[in-house]
């Protein structure tokens, strides 16, 4: 009788090894899906953020203005800045009134949005754009003496940093170094 108890002791023992080594087994499953779930859930976090900072990297860099030149207005010599410009590669049509800019001077700011009749294209010169097309070069007309600041190249001044904003694009600067305010005279 010792043998049959001794056997069925031996066998339980056995047994209690072995559901042991099978929760063990299911802890570490369990412990490997949540490490897994973990770290599937970060890189997808990962990749939106870089996903949203790529998008709006290139709707900043898209939306922007980029100076080809700029001279002294010839049509009010001293007064107006006169820009040859064109929107950077990849851009959307842009409407002229959606653009602002900021021209700062030793006096202050002047600052204005632009108006249709600031912006010409190149072809024919006529002023009159209320959208500019990518794919054009365009001449646009600041007035450097806007909101009681004046800025403008005959303002005694040797230089102004412009700044351009496209409504929902970028920001273009520059500075405008003023060496002469004859009309004409290159400015950048």
């Amino acid at each position: 009788m010792k043998s049959i108890n001794n056997e069925e002791s031996q066998n339980d023992t056995v047994a209690a090894i072995g559901i042991g080594a099978m929760i063990v087994f299911i802890a570490l499953i369990l412990v490997a899906a949540v490490a897994a779930a973990v770290i599937i859930q970060t890189a997808e976090q990962l990749q939106q953020n870089a996903q949203k900072t790529g998008e709006d990297t290139a709707d900043n860099m898209a939306g922007k203005i980029m100076i080809n030149s700029a001279y002294v207005d010839t049509t009010t010599p001293g007064e107006d800045y006169l820009l040859y410009i064109r929107l950077a590669p990849g851009s959307e049509a842009t409407t002229t009134t959606s653009i602002s800019y900021q021209v700062f001077c030793a006096n202050g700011v002047a600052e204005g949005v632009l108006a249709i009749t600031d912006v010409a294209p190149m072809t024919t010169g006529t002023f009159g754009v209320g959208t500019m097309a990518p794919s054009t070069g365009f001449i646009l007309t600041i007035d450097g003496n806007t909101g009681g600041t004046d800025c403008s190249p005959d303002a005694g001044i040797a230089s102004a940093q412009l700044f351009i904003h496209v409504g929902k694009g970028g920001t273009t600067y520059e500075t405008l170094t003023i060496d002469s305010t004859a009309a004409g005279s290159r400015i950048v």
